[in-house]
């Protein structure tokens, strides 16, 4: 009566009051209504979105009166309610002389996706803007209803929000369940997480490594978030201040509302170098975010390029040209991840850090095509999409295939997110029917399905759903020697592979090579907690250890981890800012068989 009723506004919905325009994704009660004289009344609340999801109600006697709307850390002295519960039991109050017949919660999903002709991208920039504002009035696409809601209700909605019943989901507990993450904010340390610092990884480590003379004598990996941020951060605001860069260049898809990585890229303009950021506007819910980077960028004086029509640009790639005594040199950073220092404590996503001549030469070439109107059908180290990394993918495929057939031991492992795409499965069954083990961690959806006798029997699927988000994508084949393995930013869906620009990149480096299989990809695929392994009938069943076996979490053997992935890198006495002399060594291998890096 004092906190809830006033800010609550019932809608009527009559001829004179038509069904009223509802929000994407708000919470909403339906309320039908007898009035006085028999008549059927139907009213739409919507659910206040800034009050907080839930009522905490104090359990003392003396404060029975009292309830505290929003947020309340401490609930040991609380009852918790939620606050759409609390509406519909005093809806009498709200409807004065009018029964209430039936309600019913609510909420509707709107088409939030837009297509971009190219006749219509001569300002994309402007274009986008405009479709952000219309995407408020898209078509419903899904209603969510409360799994006992009244037939006469359920009726309501169907003809005023024109759903079909493909479209209608019928909710069994709480709509809106990613509001449930309120209660992480609970003052409850025993039903959490234990807080987790990410390691800075050896050799950035090193409190005076030089990031620019250790990549010219080996290549460097992260695995975030078991690896800190610091290390992409420090090279970019390195490179930034550093008086021989001349240009940086930078992919951005999801950078977060406060980015470290747009204040370097801003800075590096203030200090005179050529900055230039691929900026995707069509990154969905994040368009806003991105026009207003673009528009920094712009008043800045960066060289902004805003994507292409038809085409998402989902490439992690970063690019530092640097003048050194030796003449110009690149330094690259690829990734599976966004540059976004928020989601990288939450999000598992590995980085390679590189100054190959042709991973550099093929990352330029690259920006070049997003940049301007250069066009490259192939490239010398990467595997890029829409161009080569559906026919790199499948040719390695049958190439696994051969060898095996000849040789014996063939061995395909992929992890990633989605496994869609029809010409990548078929290849994957086609190896399995020549006898190549094939495994597979596919977090998200896969089409593939395993264990069917002459197709797929010797493919294994697994799934790991945890504390920490699993998003890279890694592609190895282990026939012929040392093997081949790719990192990168593609799932195997037709849109990464057809309608993105992704990138692929090769660990050529045989020791990280070895590292990333055994120490983070066999570990993943091993796993006995987490992981769900995915049955020729579609469904999913969770592993346990068997008796004597032991216990694997892989997310938890990460971060235990006491070492990082790369050799060690040591710097003589003496060493410069150009010519430094590293010795390149392999961390020891201790009983147990697992790597350990003298502390």
């Amino acid at each position: 009566q004092t906190e809830l009723y006033p800010i609550l506004t019932p809608q009527a919905i009559d001829p004179s009051r038509p069904f009223p325009m509802i929000s994407n994704e708000s919470l909403n009660i339906l309320v039908e209504l007898l009035s006085p004289r028999g008549e059927t009344r139907f009213v739409r609340l919507k659910i206040p979105n800034n009050l907080g999801r839930f009522l905490f109600i104090p359990r003392s006697k003396e404060a029975k009166n009292y309830a505290s709307l929003g947020f309340s850390s401490n609930v040991d002295d609380n009852d918790i309610l939620f606050l759409e519960e609390v509406i519909t039991r005093n809806l009498d109050s709200l409807f004065p002389g009018y029964q209430v017949v039936a309600s019913t919660y609510f909420r509707i999903t709107r088409n939030t996706d837009f297509e971009i002709e190219a006749d219509e991208a001569d300002d994309l920039l402007e274009v986008i803007r405009g479709l952000v504002d219309q995407r408020r009035f898209g078509e419903v696409v899904r209603l969510e209803i409360s799994q006992s809601a009244p037939r006469s209700l359920l009726d309501f909605l169907v003809k005023h929000l024109q759903v079909v019943p493909f479209q209608i989901y019928k909710i069994r507990g709480p709509l809106a369940g990613a509001q449930l993450m309120e209660l992480y904010h609970i003052e409850r340390p025993d039903l959490k997480d234990k807080p987790y610092t990410p390691r800075m990884p050896s050799p950035f480590s090193e409190g005076k490594a030089n990031v620019y003379s250790m990549l010219r004598r080996s290549d460097l990996i992260v695995y975030h978030p078991y690896d800190s941020f610091s290390p992409v951060l420090d090279f970019l605001r390195r490179s930034a201040e550093d008086p021989g860069v001349v240009a940086i260049k930078q992919t951005l898809y999801r950078t977060g509302s406060e980015s470290p990585i747009v204040d370097a890229l801003i800075d590096a303009r203030r200090n005179g170098k050529q900055v230039t950021a691929v900026v995707e506007l069509k990154a969905r819910f994040d368009e806003e975010r991105n026009i207003k980077w673009a528009d920094t960028f712009e008043e800045e004086g960066v060289h902004v390029v805003y994507g292409l029509p038809g085409m998402k640009i989902h490439a992690k790639m970063c690019l530092v040209v640097r003048q050194e005594e030796s003449g110009i040199r690149r330094y690259v950073h690829l990734g599976t991840g966004n540059y976004n220092p928020a989601t990288a404590k939450v999000y598992s996503d590995l980085g390679l850090f590189t100054c190959n001549p042709e991973i550099c030469s093929d990352v330029t070439d690259l920006f070049n095509t997003m940049t301007g109107f250069t066009d490259r059908s192939e490239y010398r180290r990467l595997l890029v999409s829409p161009v080569t990394t559906r026919s790199g993918l499948i040719e390695r495929i049958e190439r696994e295939t051969d060898l095996h057939q000849e040789h014996g031991g063939g061995i395909i492992k992929f992890k990633l997110n989605h496994l869609v795409d029809k010409a990548c499965i078929q290849a994957l069954y086609r190896a399995s029917q020549a006898g190549v083990k094939v495994e597979l961690q596919v977090r998200g959806i896969c089409c593939l399905v395993p264990g069917v006798p002459g197709v797929s029997e010797n493919i294994t699927v697994s799934s790991i759903v945890g504390r920490f988000l699993e998003h890279p994508r890694i592609f190895y084949f282990g026939a012929g020697g040392e093997g081949e393995m790719f990192i990168g930013s593609s799932d195997l869906m037709p849109r990464n592979l057809d309608r993105r620009i992704e990138v692929l990149v090769p660990i050529l480096d045989p020791a990280l090579r070895r590292n990333i299989l055994e120490d983070i990809l066999d570990v993943h695929l091993k796993d006995n907690v987490q992981l769900r392994r995915l049955e020729s009938d579609g469904t999913y069943r969770r592993l346990s250890p068997a008796p004597g076996e032991p216990v694997i979490n892989s997310q938890q053997v990460m971060m235990s981890r006491q070492f990082g992935w790369n050799p060690l890198l040591t710097p003589d006495v003496g060493e410069s800012e150009d010519n430094s002399a590293l010795k390149h060594q392999r961390p020891k291998k201790h009983p147990g068989g697992k790597s350990r890096t003298k502390s």
